[in-house]
């Protein structure tokens, strides 16, 4: 029996999918349920499994958008499992980037039937002298005026002597590089780098996106987490991080400052009355935005369990389209690359994007004096269209008033219940 399989639904309103990689080969014997290729949405990476064992014929290539319901490849039921076969499920480990899948050997092997022996030997280049790319006496001293390498020049003359005349026409190089390597690469866009790349153009047209910028003392936080982190993770298994600190500071500034929760939808104005948050993390696909639900209903252990599972997830390609669809707000930490500043993009449909930068010892004046503390420089991107400047200036503070006090105003003066120590 010939099963057909195809292309099934990632997801809501996602109708082709591309086929990133096939895991198997044309002719393979593979086991129901084996991954047999991995195919790109606009939304993410997921593995293609096997609805049955039997060998298998591939009906697309690697690159080749197909549309959801469309045939992939062809399992021949009915073929036997090959003796000394392992139950495992084999792994794509030949090919280049154009899915060729012979091994180095096969390769080689094909190139010395495919080389006729004609019994000739390959001419040898053209022999050198002493004389090859040696300058005369006046050719050198005009080289050296201008500055040139007489290796840069091909000489003329005898035994191809670099003469006066070639000094003379030479032309200095005007910061071209000479010698090094000029070569390029050129490779296909997955389907999901180029949504991502879809959406961040959309943002920047289709918003009137302005970013607002702070700097937070991260001395209290740094406290807190060196008093309590040890016990913390003893307890709960996850570490006491930032993200908790900062996802509960946007919930509170969310319900300061509402508009900064909501989205534009036709002529009308969503605002919702739970936070769901969107937080960037880098996958091996490119930039993934996994979503915490109902955030406020979360506890610095739930937050920093849930970043954990999310994070995990996707850094190992197993986030689903559900958990990155949605998201009121979103927060993107680009400190961990190192960075210090920047202006981070909208998550279109929302309206607000915090930006987290790395921590840096800097002097700052307290109470009259100069002292030295971990800083922080935050930045909020916000929709102008609904979002005015007082909201989003407002907003912001919000966030730096939170992680100044945590204490107070993120943990209502009890630390251990709130850390539930």
């Amino acid at each position: 029996m010939i099963l057909e399989m195809k292309v099934p639904s990632p997801g809501e309103s996602i109708t082709e999918v591309e086929i990133a990689e096939w895991l198997v080969q044309d002719g393979d014997y593979v086991e129901k349920d084996q991954a047999i290729a991995e195919v790109d949405s606009d939304k993410a990476t997921l593995e293609l499994p096997a609805e049955a064992s039997g060998t298998i014929t591939l009906k697309a290539e690697e690159g080749d958008a197909v549309e959801v319901g469309a045939v992939v490849c062809l399992i021949d039921t009915s073929a036997a499992k090959p003796e000394g076969k392992d139950d495992a499920p084999a792994t794509y480990e030949g090919g280049d980037e154009g899915g060729n899948s012979e091994n180095v050997a096969d390769n080689l092997k094909k190139e010395q039937e495919q080389t006729p022996n004609t019994g000739e030997k390959a001419p040898n280049p053209a022999e050198k002298t002493y004389a090859s790319g040696a300058a005369s006496p006046a050719a050198k001293k005009i080289l050296a005026e201008k500055d040139m390498d007489a290796s840069t020049i091909k000489g003329t003359g005898k035994d191809g002597r670099i003469t006066k005349d070639d000094a003379v026409k030479a032309v200095p190089s005007m910061g071209t590089p000479t010698g090094g390597n000029r070569g390029s690469t050129s490779s296909k866009m997955s389907m999901l780098r180029r949504k991502v790349a879809e959406r961040l153009v959309e943002a920047k047209n289709t918003t009137a996106m302005l970013t607002t910028f702070n700097e937070v003392n991260m001395t209290p936080i740094f406290e807190l987490r060196k008093q309590y982190k040890e016990d913390f993770k003893a307890k709960h298994g996850v570490s006491l991080g930032f993200m908790s600190f900062f996802s509960l500071a946007v919930v509170r500034a969310l319900k300061m400052y509402p508009a900064v929760n909501s989205m534009i939808d036709g002529k009308e104005m969503l605002t919702y009355d739970f936070v769901d948050i969107s937080i960037a993390v880098s996958g091996p696909k490119g930039l993934m935005v996994p979503v915490i639900r109902n955030a406020e209903n979360l506890s610095f252990r739930g937050i920093e369990s849930e970043v954990k599972r999310l994070a995990i997830r996707a850094r190992e390609g197993q986030i689903t389209v559900d958990e990155m669809t949605g998201g009121t707000f979103t927060i993107t930490n680009g400190g961990v690359f190192g960075s210090m500043l920047s202006t981070p993009i909208i998550n279109p449909p929302q309206s607000g994007i915090l930006g987290m930068h790395n921590i840096i010892e800097r002097p700052i004046a307290v109470d009259g004096k100069v002292e030295i503390h971990p800083m922080m420089y935050v930045a909020l991107s916000y929709d102008h269209r609904i979002i005015d400047g007082k909201e989003s200036v407002g907003f912001l503070v919000a966030i730096k008033e939170a992680l100044e006090s945590p204490e107070e105003l993120l943990m209502d003066n009890n630390v251990k219940k709130a850390l539930e120590m």
